[in-house]
């Protein structure tokens, strides 16, 4: 079976078969992962809850990245 048959076929199936397929194949990919680029994450994510807690960030409503995003890519509503 080649890839695009494989890819066709599932993408045919029900919406939770395919979220277990997507969060296996995932996860399958989360084994692979070099340990010195999971470390340099965990300290980034660190990080930024540091200065999130010291009020160092700023934040927008998800509306608003939404809006943001969408006059990027030239999507309408």
């Amino acid at each position: 079976m080649t890839m695009e048959t494989l890819l066709s076929e599932a993408l045919q199936m029900p919406l939770q078969e395919r979220a277990i397929i997507a969060e296996r194949l995932i996860s399958s990919l989360d084994t692979a992962i070099d340990p010195d680029v999971e470390t340099a994450w965990q300290q980034e994510v660190q990080n930024r809850l540091d200065r999130m807690e010291k009020g160092e960030l700023t934040f927008l409503p998800w509306e608003e990245v939404r809006r943001q995003l969408r006059n990027r890519s030239g999507a309408t509503d």
